[in-house]
Parts: C-alpha cells; sequence; structure tokens
C-alpha cells in the first residue's frame, strides 16, 4: 500500500480504527491453486500485539498457512468519492480536474499460529463471544468439557495472529491547502453520501491537528 507522509496514520488513529471495528478480510502469503486465499471475518484485536479468531475445518486458509505463516488482516472504511472538479486545484480548469478518493486502510502484518488444542479453541471462541455478544446474552461459556461444544470443536481451528507490523493510511486530503480541503469538506456536507460525513470528519479532524 502506498502511503504518503501526509496520509500515514498515527498510532493512535489506527488504534482508534481497530477500536470500533472487529471485521475485515484475513489475506494469505500462501497460495492454494496459485492464488492467495482471501476470508472475510470477524477477529478480536487484544489492542497490543495478538487478533483471535476461529475458521471453519474445510477452509482452504489452511492449505495457504501450511505452505507459509505469514498474513494480511486488512481493513477498509470511511471512503468517498471526491468528484474531478473538487479536487481540482484553484489553477486548473474543473472541467480538467483529476478525482480521488479518501478513505481510512489499517493492515496488520501478521504471523498466524493455527490453534487446535480444545481447551484453546474453546478460550479463543469465549473471548470472542464476549465481545461480540450481547450483555444479556444467555449462550454459556464454550467449554471443551461440556458435551455439546465438545462435540462442535472439530469442526473449527483456532487462529492466533501475533502482529509483526502495521500499515495504516488515512487519506483525506492531506496534501492540499487548509483553504483546499475546506471547500472539499463543504461538498461533501452538500452530497452527504454513504459515508461522506465520516470522510469529512476525518478531513477537518486532521486539518485541525
Amino acid at each position: 500500500m502506498l502511503i504518503h507522509p501526509w496520509d500515514e496514520a498515527t498510532r493512535e488513529e489506527w488504534q482508534g480504527v481497530l477500536a470500533r471495528a472487529d471485521f475485515g478480510q484475513l489475506i494469505t502469503a500462501g497460495h492454494v491453486d496459485g492464488y492467495p486465499v482471501v476470508v472475510p471475518t470477524h477477529f478480536l484485536y487484544d489492542g497490543d500485539s495478538t487478533v483471535l479468531l476461529h475458521l471453519a475445518r474445510p477452509n482452504p486458509v489452511w492449505k495457504a498457512l501450511a505452505a507459509d505463516e505469514h498474513v494480511v488482516l486488512a481493513l477498509t472504511g470511511d471512503y468517498a468519492y471526491v468528484e474531478a472538479a473538487w479536487n481540482a486545484t484553484p489553477d486548473t480548469d474543473p472541467d480538467r480536474g483529476v478525482p480521488t478518493s479518501y478513505y481510512t486502510a489499517v493492515q496488520l502484518l501478521c504471523r498466524a499460529e493455527v490453534v487446535d488444542d480444545p481447551d484453546e479453541k474453546a478460550a479463543i471462541l469465549a473471548e470472542q463471544l464476549t465481545h461480540f455478544e450481547p450483555p444479556d446474552s444467555t449462550r454459556a461459556t464454550p467449554s471443551a468439557d461440556d458435551e455439546s461444544d465438545r462435540r462442535q470443536l472439530p469442526g473449527i481451528r483456532g487462529l492466533r495472529l501475533h502482529v509483526e507490523g502495521v500499515r495504516a493510511k488515512m487519506k483525506y486530503g492531506g496534501n492540499k491547502p487548509p483553504e483546499h480541503r475546506l471547500e472539499i469538506a463543504d461538498h461533501l456536507t452538500e452530497r452527504n453520501g454513504p459515508m461522506d460525513a465520516a470522510a469529512r470528519d476525518h478531513l477537518l479532524r486532521r486539518l485541525e491537528e
């Protein structure tokens, strides 16, 4: 991912993204049938250096991980299309402007550890359920000692991702003069598309900082 200095997210920014987001795409370095495996999945980030998740045993990801344990967990959000005329610099004919995209992207570079021990898998499930289930959930804590859970645990494998690096980008016009960014913010407010408000908020926050 290309990250210009003005687009690079701070640690506080990307940690904030991961505090709100828990769904992304797991991308393998190992190939299956000549291609990387890309798995959409929920995950649980511990706020430091570990990500927990589980996947079905028939998933092709296991074959890819057997070939190479390196993976990328990728998230993208708060994106907006910036129209050509909006993005044109003051000395450029708006009819010849070049459009762009605003977005947030976080990529965790990880080494994957496959978890097959029943107790460890149950522990991963327990942590995920604590995070995802509502406070009034009646779902019992998963346990390898529970008969029902013991029958189902063989159908999944756990993953513990050890974060070894982070690529994080917040592309919201950081290379443009403040006056131009404010104009684009006004355009986003007027258009009010599905993620325009979020993109505008990032633009203005980064402008203030």
